[in-house]
């Protein structure tokens, strides 16, 4: 059997926005950290791969010349960015070597979609992925390079009849929808917190795809305060119907943990047990649809300690084939060295929840229209499902 590819680099920790920025690099180095103290790197069948950046004849597949010309210009001498294109933003500021740090990052996409693709590894992860926010003129919401729209731009070079993008950030994954809007081979499916709320401030169930593309745009807008049940029902109303009526080769999804109740940037409250639970479901899915050809990306993510390290090797530990229980321990090794790094008391357990049961509901159990979360599962459902000879109340 192929191998997982976990894409590494110490490189990845260049993409760095300076000090009390929210997308601190340190969340990459915790989660490589973690998942290395907890055994599960050390396998024969996982290989941690190093990578080359993207060049930019590959970053141009996506993005225009002229947003290359600027992150290069503002790369070389960061207060030469004026926001142009959105370099040198607030959100997106300009630093040393930011082209050379999001090249990187898109570099590691490639090779991981090109060796799923091939076979050469059955599934792989890039934890320093998933910038879904870039467009392909012009930088946006940290991200600088839309590392997840090159790699499936990629797999459609190769031959990939069908590509799912599943993106689980609790922000709207926007760039790649906009790569994608008139492109029926691909299919984004976006779960996040709706846009009345929170940025971008798009993604509504309405939005499905532009006139080449009828209904390859799946958008579940969920309402603010949404827990593990919720959050997870949404998952299974929308999800495996749509995915399995559009029967993508190979699946991209995106993992940002933003989604978690203690994230400061967002307003949902997920705990990292319903995180790991779903990680288990896209898995799942993807064996059912596409072989198990699999590349999942991280993206966002805010509480850099408690958090995003945690998710992220879950992640891993579910794409290796080895799931970890949420009632496991952390590393005291880990431990000791984020008190002694960072001055923050680590978690101790891998879970929140101390091992209360997630009850979320079947859909078929029956529809809720006073309840805002079915409310906003029924809107994506009214809206695309017709499209796919598929049910809104039954399928």
């Amino acid at each position: 059997m192929a191998a997982t590819w976990v894409m590494w680099d110490e490189r990845f920790t260049a993409y760095d926005f300076g000090p009390g920025h929210p997308m601190h690099p340190s969340r990459l180095d915790l989660t490589y950290r973690l998942s290395r103290s907890l055994g599960l790197l050390d396998h024969d069948d996982v290989v941690v791969k190093p990578v080359e950046p993207a060049t930019d004849e590959q970053l141009l597949t996506v993005h225009t010349p002229e947003l290359l010309a600027a992150v290069k210009e503002a790369s070389a001498d960061p207060r030469s960015a004026t926001g142009r294109l959105g370099v040198g933003t607030e959100d997106t500021p300009a630093f040393a070597g930011m082209h050379e740090a999001t090249s990187l990052a898109v570099g590691a996409t490639l090779a991981a979609v090109e060796a799923v693709w091939s076979g050469q590894a059955r599934h792989a992860v890039n934890i320093a992925g998933g910038l879904h926010h870039a467009m392909p003129g012009a930088v946006s919401g940290f991200c600088v390079y839309n590392d997840a729209a090159v790699g499936i731009r990629r797999l459609l070079e190769l031959g990939a009849r069908r590509v799912l993008y599943l993106d689980l950030d609790v922000h709207h994954g926007d760039g790649v929808e906009r790569a994608f809007w008139n492109e029926d081979r691909v299919m984004t499916v976006s779960l996040h917190e709706t846009g009345r709320a929170l940025f971008p401030g798009t993604g509504f169930p309405g939005d499905t795809g532009g006139p080449r593309a009828v209904d390859t745009a799946v958008n579940v807008a969920l309402p603010p305060g949404t827990g593990d049940e919720g959050w997870l029902r949404a998952y299974q109303a929308v999800v495996p119907p749509v995915v399995r009526a559009f029967g993508p080769d190979v699946v991209v999804s995106q993992h940002g943990c933003d989604c978690h109740y203690s994230d400061p940037l967002a307003h949902l409250s997920v705990s990292m047990d319903a995180m790991a639970v779903a990680y288990g479901w896209v898995s799942d899915l993807v064996e059912e649809v596409a072989g198990g050809r699999w590349v999942a990306l991280g993206g966002g993510g805010y509480e850099l300690v408690s958090v995003v390290p945690r998710a992220w090797t879950h992640l891993i530990g579910v794409a290796t084939g080895r799931r970890v229980d949420p009632a496991t321990a952390t590393p005291q090794e880990w431990r000791d060295h984020v008190e002694e790094y960072y001055g923050r008391e680590a978690p101790e357990l891998m879970g929140d929840r101390g091992g209360r049961p997630i009850r979320y509901g079947a859909w078929e159990d029956g529809y809720q229209p006073e309840d805002p979360v079915d409310s906003a599962i029924m809107a994506t459902r009214r809206a695309v499902f017709p499209g796919w000879g598929l049910d809104p109340y039954f399928d």
